[in-house]
C-alpha cells in the first residue's frame, strides 16, 4: 500500500509548496496543502487544496467504463492498457477514426484560449457503478475537474465564464469535448460554479496554472 501511495502522489504531481500562475496572466501565489488517506483496501486518495479550491483524486479499478468509450487506442495501445503503463500524460490517441495529438508539457504552459465550454457527467450519476478518466482517475461528476483534447493529463487551468467573470481551477484529467466548436468540457460540480449549468454552455477564457514545487 506504501509503495501505491508514493507511486499515486508523483503521477498526479502534486506539489508540497506553492504554484504560480503562467507569466502574463492574474500573479497570484497559492499556499498547497495535502494529504493522504485510505479509501479502501487496495485504493488511496490524495486529497489537496489550492487556495480555496480543493481536490480529490481517487484512482478508478479498471473494470471501470471510460467516460468517453470512443477512445479507440492511446499511444497505440488499448486505452486501458496504456492506462495500466502510465503512457497517457500527452500520448496521441484516436477516438472515432480520428488522431488526436496532445501538447508537450512545456507547450502547454503558454495555453490560453477563448471559446466555448459545455459541461458533462450527468448521465453517469444514473448507471451503475462508477467511470474512469482517459488517465485513470475515478470521475466525479460533482468534482473540480474538466476534460480537453489538447493538455496534458493531468494539467490544472483556470477557467473563466466571460458572461458572468466567476472564476474556478480545475482539474483536467479527461479527454474531450468531441464536438464541433467546443474547447472544453466541465464536470457538472464546475458547471454549477461558474453558472452555465442550466444553460448547457458558457463562453470561456481558459489559461494553464503553472505549478511550481
Amino acid at each position: 500500500m506504501a509503495g501505491f501511495i508514493s507511486l499515486f502522489m508523483l503521477s498526479c504531481s502534486v506539489p508540497s509548496k506553492t504554484y504560480r500562475l503562467t507569466k502574463g496572466t492574474i500573479k497570484t501565489t497559492y499556499a498547497i496543502t495535502k494529504g493522504v488517506t485510505k479509501a479502501g483496501v487496495g485504493t488511496g486518495k490524495v486529497v489537496y487544496n489550492v487556495g480555496k479550491f480543493s481536490f480529490k483524486v481517487v484512482m478508478a479499478p479498471l473494470s471501470w467504463p471510460l467516460t468517453h468509450d470512443g477512445i479507440e487506442s492511446i499511444d497505440g495501445l488499448s486505452p486501458k492498457e496504456a492506462i495500466k503503463q502510465g503512457r497517457v500524460k500527452n500520448a496521441p490517441y484516436v477516438v472515432h477514426g480520428r488522431r488526436y495529438v496532445p501538447m508537450s508539457v512545456k507547450e502547454a504552459r503558454h495555453y490560453r484560449e477563448k471559446g466555448t465550454a459545455s459541461w458533462y457527467g450527468y448521465e453517469t450519476l444514473r448507471q451503475k457503478g462508477g467511470h474512469m478518466t482517459a488517465n485513470g482517475e475515478s470521475f466525479d461528476p460533482n468534482g473540480l475537474s474538466a476534460a480537453h483534447k489538447y493538455l496534458p493529463l493531468p494539467t490544472h487551468v483556470r477557467v473563466t465564464n466571460l458572461e458572468n467573470r466567476r472564476s474556478i481551477l480545475l482539474r483536467v484529467n479527461d479527454r474531450g469535448p468531441f464536438v464541433k466548436g467546443r474547447i472544453i468540457d466541465l464536470s457538472a460540480g464546475a458547471a454549477r460554479k461558474l453558472g452555465f449549468y442550466d444553460k448547457g454552455t458558457a463562453r470561456v477564457h481558459v489559461e494553464t496554472i503553472d505549478i511550481k514545487a
